[in-house]
Parts: C-alpha cells; structure tokens; sequence
C-alpha cells in the first residue's frame, strides 16, 4: 500500500489504490485501498466484502450518512507512560498506517471532525509493568464518525484497552503503529447497548521485532462489523489477533481480519471463537493471511471456533490462505462450527449440577483461555457476569 503525505491524503484523486476500481483482484492483497470516498462505490450487499452484511440495518453508514445528533464521549484514564491527546484532523500523524479499505472507513475517514491519540511513550516500570490506559466511548444516541491513533515508542510496553458503551451509529477507523521492539496489548470490546450499529477498522503497522496482541471482545449492539488488518514493516514482527464473541438473538456481528505478510521471519496468530443462542442470531467471521513472495521464514496459523448453543442461529466462517513462496516455517487455518454438546451437560447434571449452571460452565470453558489472555482481571469478572447474564436470558439482549 502507498501512503502519501497529509496535504496529499486529503486532495482528491490522491488515493492509495493496490489496483484500480472495478479491476477484479487476483490476490486479497489487491484489493481498493483509498482516502477517498468516490473511489469506492456504494456496495449493494453482493460483493464479496459485503455478501453476508444485512445492508438495510447500517442506517445509511455505507451511502454516506451524515453526522447528526449527539456525538459520543469519550471518557480517559491513563497512566503514567501514556498521553492522550485531541488533535486536528491535519495532524500528519493520522493515516500512517495505510488507507480505508471499503466505503464505511474512507466515510469515517473524510467525516471525522477530530481525533483521538494514545501515545505509549514510557518503557515498562521497574517492576516490569506495562502501562496501562482504559478509554471509554459512550453513544449518545446519534451518527457519528471517529477516528483513533495508537502509537507505541520503540521499546515500549503498554495495554491500551478501548471500550464500547451506548447507543447510536458509530463508524471509525482505528490505527496501532508499534514501533520496534514494542510490546502493544490493545483489547477493544464492543458492550454496546440492544440497537447501536459499530462499523470499524483497525489497521496494525509492526516494527522490526515488534509485537501486538489484538483483542476484539464483542457482545452487545444490533449490528457490529470489525475489519482487523495488521501489516509489517520490518523483519521479526509478532502479530497475535484474538477474538471472542457472543451473538444473541437478531444481532449480525461480523469480524473479517487480513494479515499481510510482506517480510521475511514475521509470525501471525489468529484465534477467534463465537457462541451463538436464538433467533436470527449471526456471526460471520472471514480470516484472510496473505504470504507474499518476499516473506520467506513466515509462521502463521489462523483458527475459529464456533459453539452453536440453540436452533435459529447461524454462523458463517471462511478461512483464506494464500502462499506466494516455499520458503516458510508453517502456515495453516481451521475451522470449526458445532452445536452444544449435550453429553457435556449431561455429565455435569449427572453429578448434581443444575442444568442451566451446567450450561453455563461449559461455555465459559469454551471462552476460557481467550479471557485469560486478557490479563485483567476487573475487566475479565465483568465479561463473565455480562456472558453469564446473557445465557441466564437465553440469548436475548438488553
């Protein structure tokens, strides 16, 4: 991907284009990637990007909606090593991690009216803590657009958590640029009141022998869709995107990730996992690596998992894998969707265990090592009582 200057981003006719509109693409590296709105045409819901997405339930976001009521707040607290700051949106720092992949984003992008920066500029403490900074995003109930930048200094350590509340329509593009040798957790959860909509992309570019872990936890809003990309720059970067999600009845969540190896010696592990309970509820989830030809001593191994736990639900998952050369240490993808396993509570129910704490306890087992990958544990106690309430309400969400 080209990235050209700030004055340059924002003229029209200076997208950065991986091939021009309308060209079918050969490889998922390909793919339109602009600044620029019109260089995008309204999707209908038969492109591949937008095949499974209910278009009628986006409220506009993809035509162009304008921002009108209330815009979300956001509410800050950061540690030391970290500085959060407002900035305009001429800030040449904005964009640097590459161009809006579909129409929602280059909308977010060319609507945002200011943005948001987390700057990671502290090594770890003595004691080998990173900082820390939890940022909370309340909807107001109107359309809005944002934009986020997360910049870690080279030899940095920090966990940057991103948090969803509220209700509205809200599209943003969300940019990490780690420098090397930074060590980055960002976990953005998507708790979302019953009728919010949350379009977002999020764009990783890694250092050399740098790494990030990504964590997506998404369980509330009508409609969420995140578009995960993470890209390297250097040799020895270590991506990690992580997922968990809990679709109930009539939500649409959809996670579509890209990794796009362009060095040599970098790693990438995905692992997303989804429980699903009631009616019309739908989970998509499309996992794209690409290993470019100049990305010998590559190692990435993508998986989802998804636990279908009562009739009326469905879950749409596509692993894509693409190689241009032999020269690497492994490559692979799984994926698996099964209904819940009655065995279990009947086991469980065997030894005296209720039936719905059964239940209850092995879903919690299938979340179990993605929670824990958290590393926090205030945030992880509320992710369970919020699962735990959800099945106690048996998909339905309020």
């Amino acid at each position: 991907m080209t990235v050209g200057t700030q004055a340059e981003r924002t003229q029209p006719g200076a997208a950065a284009h991986t091939h021009g509109p309308g060209v079918p693409e050969r490889s998922r590296g390909e793919r339109t990637t602009s600044f620029v709105v019109a260089d995008f045409p309204v999707p209908t819901g038969r492109e591949e990007d937008w095949r499974f997405t209910p278009m009628d339930r986006l409220v506009e976001l993809h035509t162009g909606a304008p921002a009108q009521g209330p815009r979300p707040a956001w509410h800050v607290e950061a540690g030391s090593g970290i500085e959060v700051t407002t900035v305009s949106r001429e800030d040449s720092r904005l964009g640097v991690t590459g161009a809006p992949g579909d129409r929602v984003a280059a909308q977010a992008w060319s609507a945002f009216p200011e943005a948001l920066v987390v700057a990671v500029t502290g090594a770890p403490s003595d004691e080998g803590v990173p900082a820390h900074a939890h940022l909370t995003l309340t909807g107001q109930g109107g359309t809005a657009y944002g934009h986020t930048l997360v910049t870690s200094a080279a030899g940095s350590r920090a966990v940057v958590v991103l948090d969803h509340q509220g209700s509205g329509a809200w599209a943003d593009n969300v940019e990490f640029d780690v420098a090397d040798g930074a060590d980055l957790t960002v976990i953005s959860v998507q708790d979302w009141a019953r009728d919010a909509v949350h379009l977002s992309a999020h764009r990783a570019r890694l250092g050399q022998d740098s790494h990030l872990k990504h964590v997506v936890v998404t369980l509330g809003g009508d409609l969420v869709r995140i578009t995960p990309s993470a890209g390297f720059t250097a040799p020895g970067g270590d991506v990690e995107l992580l997922g968990l999600y809990l679709v109930g009845r009539g939500q649409h969540q959809e996670h579509r990730l890209f990794v796009d190896h362009a060095q040599p010696r970098c790693r990438s592990n995905v692992v997303y996992k989804g429980a699903l309970e009631g009616e019309g509820a739908h989970s998509v989830w499309v996992g794209d690596v690409l290993i470019r030809a100049v990305a010998q001593g590559t190692d990435t191994y993508e998986v989802n998992r998804n636990l279908v736990l009562g009739d009326g639900a469905r879950a749409d998952s596509v692993p894509n894998l693409e190689i241009e050369t032999g020269e690497i240490i492994g490559a692979g993808h799984a994926s698996a969707t099964g209904r819940f396993d009655d065995e279990q509570l009947f086991y469980l129910q065997s030894r005296g265990v209720p039936a719905d704490e059964a239940r209850r306890l092995v879903v919690r087992g299938f979340f179990a090592q993605l929670v824990q990958q958290l590393g926090l544990p205030e945030l992880q106690d509320r992710l369970l009582a919020t699962i735990d309430a959800r099945l106690a309400a048996g998909g339905e969400v309020h």
